[in-house]
């Protein structure tokens, strides 16, 4: 709000007849209408320059071709962490599910990092339960 120390209102913009949302900057405009009706000998020559072994066109040909590999879920057999006790259990999972091919290695560091974080909100709960206790004798 206005005299908060903020100068415009939250959620209204602060120059409502600025550049819209979604106006092209005049540059990107410029080029586009330079390579207008180029764009295809342009890709082709990259192509070219690709198949004769150029690493900058084989690069830039491949991230066009091919999209970034994007997060998908895996499924394998892990199993349930109640306590801290439950990690080996679960780590020897991880393990098995790399060495079968199952899952990759990547896949099974970010699930690794999943159960780390699991086993710190366990010890946390646990030393809180722990902290009541004893502050419930001192009483």
């Amino acid at each position: 709000m206005p005299g908060d120390g903020k100068p415009f209102v939250e959620g209204q913009s602060g120059n409502p007849a600025g550049r819209p949302r979604g106006s092209r900057n005049r540059s990107t405009l410029a080029l586009e209408a330079i390579f207008e009706g180029e764009a295809e000998a342009l890709s082709r020559k990259a192509i070219e320059q690709a198949l004769a072994g150029d690493g900058g066109a084989m690069k830039l040909c491949l991230d066009r071709l091919l999209s970034p590999r994007r997060d998908h879920s895996i499924t394998f057999d892990l199993p349930v962490i109640e306590t801290a006790e439950d990690l080996p259990k679960a780590t020897e999972a991880l393990l098995r599910a790399v060495s079968s091919g199952e899952i990759t290695p990547s896949e099974a560091a970010d699930v690794g990092k999943a159960v780390s974080a699991h086993i710190e909100a366990i010890t946390a709960a646990d030393l809180h339960r722990r902290l009541a206790a004893l502050e419930g004798q001192g009483a």
